[in-house]
This record gives structure tokens, C-alpha cells and sequence, in this order.
């Protein structure tokens, strides 16, 4: 299905786009780009490769977690909420 797009804000986008890379052809322009920002977006990190690199990098470090004492942490929130 051919895309035809009529928004004068997105053919300036592209012939900024153009200016900027060197091409000269939209078609490919808008193909490139948007072929980039879907590389970039596989690439992005996870948040849960995130959270395990920095977990890894704090072990690493010597940090312990001291571990979780749920009864504790509820009664540090109710009482941060007033609940007693």
C-alpha cells in the first residue's frame, strides 16, 4: 500500500532531513529514517538489563542488599500514611 502523506510539516521535516544528510531523494530519506529509529529502538537497553547491570555493578562494588523485612516496611508506610 503506496503512503502518501499531505502534511507540509513532515515535507519540511524531510527536506531538513535532506539538507542534513545529503540526499536527494524522499523516498529514500524517509526510508533511511525510518529504518534508523527502528534500529535505535532495538538497540535500546531493557529496563530489566538495566536494573541487572546495575545490580551487577553494585555486587561487584561490595554492596549487600540487607534484604526485605516486609513487617518492617509496612509499618514504616502506615505510619508515614498516619495508618497506625
Amino acid at each position: 500500500m503506496p503512503l502518501y502523506i499531505k502534511d507540509p510539516a513532515v515535507d519540511t521535516l524531510v527536506d531538513q532531513y535532506l539538507a542534513a544528510t545529503g540526499m536527494t531523494n524522499k523516498t529514500e530519506a524517509v526510508r533511511r529514517a525510518l529504518s534508523d529509529q527502528l534500529q535505535a529502538l532495538a538497540d535500546k537497553e531493557t529496563l530489566t538489563d538495566r536494573v541487572a547491570r546495575i545490580q551487577r555493578r553494585a555486587a561487584e562494588a561490595g554492596f549487600v542488599s540487607p534484604g526485605s523485612d516486609i513487617a518492617a516496611d509496612k509499618a514504616f508506610m502506615d505510619e508515614q500514611w498516619g495508618e497506625d
